[in-house]
């Protein structure tokens, strides 16, 4: 692949990408959750198994501890996360989400399917399979971290 290819090629992935996070965080605020950024999803994903340390939240956003903790206040103000003793260490607390982050998530969900629609419509169920499929052969593992 020529230089210029990988250019273009780096771009329309990069394009299609940020696409698809103001999509889905437009039909977040579509379905009533205001006062939030996209870097907020990016923290939901992290505390939505189980919950997380703030530790392990700024180890899953890429940023320091202290900026994970404002950020976790941040959402405790807005009703989306609330801090719980963690069971397994009296020191810690664990950061999880509360029925109003739970139903944000679904809300995500649903913008998500919502945002990739069109590109079934243009491509279909199996050519998007698929591109699915490939991309998630070069993906790199580990958390999907904002760009910040």
């Amino acid at each position: 692949m020529q230089n210029s290819e990988a250019m273009a090629f780096s771009a329309a992935l990069l394009a299609a990408a940020g696409e698809l996070t103001q999509r889905i965080h437009d039909g977040v605020v579509a379905r009533g959750f205001e006062g939030l950024r996209p870097a907020h999803g990016f923290a939901f994903s992290r505390l939505a198994p189980g919950g997380a340390t703030v530790t392990d939240l700024a180890a899953h956003l890429g940023v320091t501890k202290q900026a994970a903790s404002q950020l976790v206040d941040e959402m405790v103000r807005k009703g989306y996360v609330e801090r719980r003793p963690h069971p397994g260490d009296a020191r810690a607390r664990l950061v999880v989400l509360t029925e109003r982050g739970w139903a944000c998530t679904r809300a995500a969900e649903e913008a998500a399917a919502e945002a990739v629609r069109p590109w079934v419509e243009l491509l279909g169920e199996g050519e998007v399979g698929l591109l699915r499929a490939r991309l998630s052969r070069i993906a790199p593992s580990g958390p999907i971290r904002p760009t910040w």
